[in-house]
């Protein structure tokens, strides 16, 4: 429940904290005097978007804070701990701040809060119809919804909903999948074609293979290399050589150990590079002596050598970067190998097919079961609404080809209608004035609020224009539904009509004052304030003892 709304420098407000009724509240005023402006701050309150034309006149910024009591709301409570945020105390502060730049923002509880986030709580503490609502009724689409809500089948719809989608994703894929079917094999075709060339080459480590190459390619060299180097260290022959050279300095240094100590570190050093030495000249002896290579093996390296800088030349890249690719063409072709033909997806897509129809028809019978109790229920509220002869049916006519069922079921539904004897019922649309059509809109709205579980807490329920379309009787009749609606569920009403007026638990008088800005005034009326309005309401600008008298009859009217 909305306890209060306060406004700083938004609009024509400069300064106001209202006090809200549990109840019926009702707001009136002049045309122009800024009734909307509250449903404005409260809409900004729950998630809608801003706009900088909403701060007041040389004010920087406008702040709205909207105050909720929660006590015993286990819906609100569940959306905090979904939302993993605390709620400490009964009752939720919600603040939206605006700037004149046209940046927002907003706070729950003092800690900052995403509109999205703010949007989605809103929706549990304020249902707010527009005044344009009677035109929604020439939408089948809300009919429809309407319907399934108040069948108590939201579930059900939406289950149906996401069983048609699913099928229409499986034909796309399956239409995308034929449309490149031919671009597809040709694509298999390449990439099997590049990887059979290039398979040699992955089979190896190529880094190693040009190694070995070189290597092998210059073997008689090398094996000369190493027996030169191998006569330089260690060689029978007169010339001296390193090991003769290192043995005598060895010697020099071992007759001097005794002496200096020097002498036997260096001793020991050279004793360690005579045995690395011999070990060096073992390698070096083995690689001089060895057999030449096998000629087969030489050639296998040729061949793979050959192959890379061929394919290198083909897809001018180095023979290493171009096997990383084909690495890339791998991964593709097996994607594209995988990729389910449209002839394997007609399997998926009948079954996708079959599921939507069993939830569409299952949808159809609950909304043709529940169809008559509705309709009934519509009637019990529209005829006192001088409509008393209203007859409404919902009507349900299948669609013609399986290719017009949609999201919604296989199922038209048109809501007929008519307001007088002997005429036949057609859709709304047809035959429905301006006027039929605001009764229409506002029963099917209380009547859609009431149809939540009654022990469940419900949101406040704002009506912008809630008499558009009616006048007289019919409007002590509207007022009188609001009130009674009231006992159970806080509303706020912008109304032209004191008989709806009077009916309020809370009557909020908005009005303008021009002095040097101007400005809007929010009041609450009571007693002779409340008396005043209404006459005004009934009478026109001069209000007069008899205006006064027709306002004290509604008030004492209420029950």
């Amino acid at each position: 429940m909305l306890v209060s709304l306060t406004l700083h420098q938004f609009a024509l407000i400069a300064q106001h904290e209202l006090s809200v009724a549990e109840g019926f509240n009702v707001i009136t005023g002049e045309t122009g005097a800024g009734k909307s402006l509250l449903l404005d701050a409260l809409s900004l309150c729950v998630g809608e978007r801003a706009d900088s034309a909403m701060v007041r006149h040389g004010a920087a910024h406008a702040d709205i804070y909207a105050q909720f009591d929660v006590e015993n709301n286990s819906v609100v409570a569940e959306w905090f701990t979904k939302n993993e945020r605390p709620l400490e105390e009964p009752e939720v502060l919600i603040r939206r701040q605006l700037s004149n730049t046209g940046r927002s923002k907003a706070w729950l509880n003092g800690s900052p809060v995403s509109l999205a986030e703010l949007k989605s709580l809103g929706t549990l503490l304020v249902n707010i119809h527009s005044q344009h609502a009677q035109q929604a009724l020439l939408k089948p689409q809300f009919v429809v919804q309407w319907l399934d809500e108040m069948a108590q089948i939201i579930p059900l719809a939406n289950q149906t909903a996401s069983s048609y989608q699913a099928y229409q994703q499986l034909k796309r894929r399956a239409d995308d999948i034929a449309s490149r079917e031919a671009q597809r094999q040709d694509r298999i075709q390449l990439l099997q074609s590049q990887l059979a060339d290039i398979a040699p080459l992955l089979a190896v480590d190529y880094a190693e293979v040009e190694s070995e190459h070189e290597e092998l390619s210059n073997i008689e060299a090398l094996m000369q290399e190493a027996s030169h180097g191998l006569h330089l260290l260690d060689n029978d022959t007169d010339e001296p050589d390193v090991m003769t050279l290192l043995g005598q300095a060895i010697k020099l240094c071992d007759n001097q150990v005794s002496v200096s100590q020097t002498f036997e570190q260096a001793s020991e050093q050279l004793h360690l590079a005579q045995q690395q030495i011999t070990e060096v000249t073992a390698l070096l002896s083995d690689y001089a002596e060895q057999q030449l290579p096998d000629p087969e093996r030489l050639q296998t390296l040729d061949n793979l050598i050959s192959l890379g800088h061929r394919l290198s030349r083909k897809h001018s890249l180095p023979a290493s970067d171009l096997i990383d690719e084909a690495k890339g063409w791998e991964a593709q072709l097996e994607q594209l190998e995988n990729e389910p033909s449209s002839d394997a997806m007609a399997a998926q897509i009948d079954q996708a097919w079959q599921d939507y129809l069993a939830m569409a028809t299952q949808l159809n019978q609950e909304r043709t079961k529940a169809a008559p109790m509705i309709s009934k229920q519509l009637i019990k509220q529209l005829q006192p609404l001088a409509l008393p002869n209203a007859r409404c049916e919902f009507v349900f006519t299948k669609k013609t080809e399986p290719s017009q069922y949609n999201a919604q079921g296989c199922f038209d539904i048109d809501l007929l209608f008519s307001a007088n004897v002997g005429m036949p019922m057609q859709p709304l649309h047809k035959i429905a004035s301006g006027g039929e059509l605001s009764r229409m809109a506002l029963v099917m709205q209380v009547l859609q609020a009431t149809n939540a579980d009654n022990n469940a807490a419900k949101p406040m329920l704002v009506f912008d224009e809630v008499d558009v379309g009616i006048s007289g009787g019919t409007a002590q009749v509207v007022g009188e539904l609001l009130r009674s609606l009231g006992q159970t569920q806080q509303l706020l009403a912008i109304t032209h009509q004191a008989q709806v007026a009077a009916q309020a638990h809370q009557h909020i008088l908005v009005q303008k004052h021009h002095q040097e800005q101007t400005e809007s005034e929010l009041l609450i009326l009571t007693d002779s304030t409340q008396v005043d309005e209404l006459a005004r309401m009934s009478g026109g600008v001069i209000i007069t003892d008899v205006t006064r008298d027709h306002a004290r009859s509604l008030l004492s009217d209420v029950k």
